[in-house]
């Protein structure tokens, strides 16, 4: 698992030329609707598991929680599971509100 950091993500996402990664939101659907990265996939921590269909092993897959540590736990399941391109969000949606995204709802 790579650590991937949200000015790194910023620049990823606007870059035409490099496809764009999945990005896998393991937060709760209550955390979710206060705030998202667009074009996000909400996937629950806890339904990971039983969910791994909806997660292209093929693509880059960017995993996103509030500050970084459950999207670090499931980056970990996701290379154990066989995910060979997978990449922890590092301080999560948080980090993105301060660094890449002011207006962004923060709590």
């Amino acid at each position: 698992m790579q650590q991937l950091g949200t000015i790194q993500l910023a620049a990823w996402l606007a870059d035409a030329n490099r496809p764009k990664p999945l990005l896998l939101d393991v937060r709760e659907p209550w955390e979710v609707a206060l705030c998202a990265i667009e074009g996000s996939l909400p996937v629950p921590m806890h339904t990971v598991p039983v969910r791994c269909d909806e997660i292209d092993s093929a693509r880059d897959v960017v995993v996103i929680c509030h500050h970084g540590g459950r999207s670090m736990q499931v980056a970990m399941f996701l290379e154990r599971k066989g995910y060979s391109s997978v990449f922890n969000l590092q301080g999560g949606v948080e980090a993105w509100a301060c660094e890449v995204d002011p207006g962004m709802t923060r709590y």
